[in-house]
């Protein structure tokens, strides 16, 4: 006969354990080198990353949430992991009472996927949350989004990878679409269509208007001034959480090793920051080589394989509410085409990702040559 230990629950062969032991958070860390060895295009995260980002002692993000991590086992294989996660700062933001799931990786196994997500729901009801939502891992302002279109490409940094079948699994699950997110591919020649180009000339010309690239030296007061901007232009955004100051300095250290300042701008008026940019070199091919792991071999693999990155990822893009009217995004993007032009490396500019439902930008980025090539959905289901 069936029953749960102490640690978890035992239902169709599947045994639920929350992840206490040192021991179990390897092997949820562990677990996607073995699921994706079938999916070459997968990219390995860091796992020393991978670790910090679960730290609630360790990374900012936590500060104001909490979470719970669970395994799925079958005798002593591990089969899938999830984690149940609760954004104060999101709820509080938004005047929501949302469970978050999130770091969710299974085998094409509908007991086990089942088993987990009723974990993270029973989880986040006990915590008198009224519905989940997900994948966000943790935030949207992290990894987020479930692929559903555009397997055939490698993810670019900082966005997801999944088999095929997550889809399903989820769906029967009880989970319906809440959100579709896009990402845009721009290659071969960078160049804007003339009456694109053109007007982007005369908003350039306007009085007041100026452009200007990341100042490295000054890079605390920068990445402050990019959390401003992107707090107040997202701010109406569906799913939008503001990001916090320790959250921006978090990132600023993870990114400075392999940033491009040539590639990150504000755009000024009046002497004003009103716009801002964030473009990073895809340090994807790179991870991949790295398998996990840093380390005397990965630093030489860096230094080796650095001329594989040949792709750009445009991670952020922000106009202050009280400027949208004045054309700033085609200039944002005659600059970008101009910047990339000039670094004759890259190849290739992902874009993204923006909301379904952001005809305005989706159309303009169609309009400047780029194409929809990868779709990731957000999914909810009530408590």
């Amino acid at each position: 006969m069936e029953k749960p230990d102490s640690n978890g629950t035992l239902v169709a062969g599947i045994e639920i354990v929350v992840v206490e032991r040192g021991s179990e958070l390897t092997d949820f860390i562990d677990l996607p080198w073995r699921l994706y060895a079938a999916y070459p295009k997968w990219v390995p995260p860091l796992k020393k990353d991978v670790r910090r980002l679960l730290d609630p002692s360790r990374h900012p993000f936590w500060a104001s949430a909490e979470r719970q991590l669970f395994l799925a086992r079958r005798g002593s294989r591990t089969v899938g992991r999830i984690a149940g996660i609760i954004d104060h700062r999101s709820n509080e933001f938004h005047g929501e009472q949302m469970g978050i799931w999130g770091f969710f990786e299974c085998e094409d196994d509908p007991a086990a996927a089942e088993a987990l997500f009723s974990a993270v729901e029973t989880w986040a009801r006990r915590k008198g949350m009224t519905f989940v939502r997900g994948p966000l891992n943790p935030s949207t302002n992290y990894e987020c989004g479930l692929l559903v279109e555009g397997f055939e490409y490698l993810p670019a940094v900082m966005m997801t990878y999944n088999p095929p079948y997550y889809s399903g699994l989820v769906e029967a699950c009880g989970f319906a679409k809440e959100k579709d997110l896009f990402a845009f591919l721009i290659e071969g020649d960078y160049r804007l269509p003339e009456w694109m180009d053109s007007l982007a000339g005369r908003i350039a010309r306007k009085k007041g208007i100026a452009i200007r690239t990341f100042r490295l030296k000054d890079a605390d007061t920068e990445f402050a001034l990019v959390k401003e901007i992107y707090n107040d232009s997202w701010a109406a955004n569906w799913g939008f959480v503001p990001l916090s100051a320790e959250e921006m300095r978090d990132f600023q250290k993870s990114v400075m090793s392999f940033a491009d300042p040539d590639l990150a701008f504000f755009i000024e008026y009046e002497g004003e920051p009103v716009a801002t940019c964030v473009i990073f070199p895809d340090v994807n091919p790179l991870l991949k080589r790295l398998n996990g792991r840093v380390g005397l071999l990965g630093v030489l693999k860096a230094l080796f394989y650095r001329r594989e990155i040949t792709g750009l990822r445009c991670l952020m893009f922000g106009v202050k509410d009280k400027y949208r009217q004045m054309g700033i995004p085609m200039l944002a993007f005659h600059h970008i085409f101009e910047v990339v032009r000039q670094k004759k490396k890259y190849r290739s500019l992902e874009m993204g990702w923006t909301l379904e439902d952001n005809e305005a930008i989706n159309a303009l980025a169609v309009e400047a040559g780029a194409r929809p090539y990868k779709r990731y959905r957000i999914f909810r289901k009530s408590l």
